[in-house]
């Protein structure tokens, strides 16, 4: 587990608006002494460990609403596991809402971080030509991106339009070809939780978050429900090369996802998830401060799609994947200087938010100074094991 710093937050902070949301998540629970899947239910954590051990076979009930609908024992309120300014909280901690699930990432799915894409490949990892290059490719890149189908005919056109002024991309290649990116953010059981210090490659001098929706999908490929997620990006290392992405995006604590799933159900259903607004704010210890937002309207790719390129008959994922939904934001706004753009400090705020899935707020900390990741799937089997909780 990830040990948190001094962070305080409340339940009302983190849930979101609709009081008639089936919320589902994990947590570290004292009392259990160890990690549990739980139900939210009027401001009490349900353990269902008797229902599933795991959040993945959880997700695969497939008469899920049922199986919920006598709860389970009580762990305590929310708060209980929130740092409310006193360490950790009282009753355990709150962890990611995925345990065995693959975590993968779905990107360039917005015309504008098409645009950012192109421009790190251009600048080479290097924040300070990007500027130049920005203003360079966005009005030429933006006008022909925008609105595009990927896949389509007009998408072709597009492409060979753009290739023969010499402005073909890998990046717009994956944002506006048949084929979406899809790739893996993180390790099973990898991923943080709300509340929790996020990590940053100590040599990385240009990075952002990337604030998105996640899709729940178990391994028949059925979207049971969304969170909200963090995406940390490595701006300088993907830009210096695009085979660097796995360095890029898979470090510690560099996914961070919560504070719940929402299922799927007649109040929220799957179409919605394409109409959502996606805040972002960063807050740093220097008095810097960001607000924005992503709009998932704009996705040129529609989650169902997404769903369906990363699990289908020619590859399948057992106990299920989460799906970054990827996102339209990448931060421009300077920080250290004019046309230095905006990179990560040490001690930053970064808080995702949706009125429909809550607010997932974490800390920035050097991934080398957030606590080494050690509860792997084996260490989650012997804990599972040891509690009588493996049938």
């Amino acid at each position: 587990m990830t040990e948190n710093k001094t962070m305080a937050l409340a339940a009302k902070d983190i849930l979101p608006d609709a009081g008639d949301a089936t919320l589902l998540g994990r947590v570290w629970s004292k009392s259990a002494e160890g990690p549990c899947p739980v139900l939210l239910r009027d401001g009490e954590v349900l353990d269902l460990t008797h229902v599933a051990p795991t959040m993945a076979e959880l997700l695969e009930i497939e008469d899920l609403a049922g199986a919920l609908s006598a709860g389970g024992p009580s762990l305590g309120p929310l708060d209980g596991f929130l740092d409310q300014g006193d360490g950790k909280g009282s009753a355990g901690q709150l962890l990611a809402p995925c345990d065995l699930q693959a975590v993968k990432a779905a990107g360039v799915t917005f015309a504008g971080s098409m645009i950012e894409r192109v421009i790190e490949e251009r600048a080479k990892g290097d924040p300070a030509m990007a500027l130049s290059i920005r203003s360079e490719l966005a009005e030429i890149l933006g006008g022909n991106l925008r609105g595009l189908v990927p896949g389509s005919d007009k998408a072709a056109e597009v492409k060979a339009h753009l290739q023969k002024a010499g402005l073909w991309s890998q990046y717009l290649e994956v944002g506006i070809g048949p084929d979406a990116e899809i790739f893996t953010k993180a390790q099973p059981m990898s991923a943080v939780g709300c509340g929790a210090e996020i990590g940053i490659h100590p040599r990385s001098h240009w990075n952002n978050p990337e604030p998105e929706v996640v899709l729940a999908i178990n391994s028949r490929g059925q979207i049971r429900g969304a969170t909200l997620g963090n995406d940390v990006n490595l701006r300088d290392f993907e830009g210096r090369s695009a085979l660097l992405l796995g360095k890029a995006k898979d470090n510690n604590a560099a996914a961070a996802m919560g504070p719940f799933i929402r299922l799927l159900d007649d109040g929220f259903a799957l179409e919605e998830l394409s109409t959502l607004r996606v805040s972002l704010e960063i807050t740093g210890e220097d008095g810097f401060l960001l607000s924005d937002h992503s709009d998932m309207a704009q996705i040129s790719r529609q989650p169902a799609d997404l769903a369906a390129q990363l699990l289908n008959a020619t590859h399948q994922y057992p106990d299920g994947a989460m799906l970054y939904l990827g996102t339209m934001f990448a931060p421009t706004k300077d920080r250290d200087g004019e046309g230095m753009g905006f990179t990560h400090k040490t001690g930053d705020i970064v808080s995702v938010s949706s009125p429909a899935l809550g607010r997932l707020v974490n800390r920035v900390h050097p991934c080398d100074a957030v606590a080494p990741w050690s509860f792997g799937t084996s260490a989650l089997m012997r804990n599972l094991a040891e509690r009588g909780a493996l049938k």
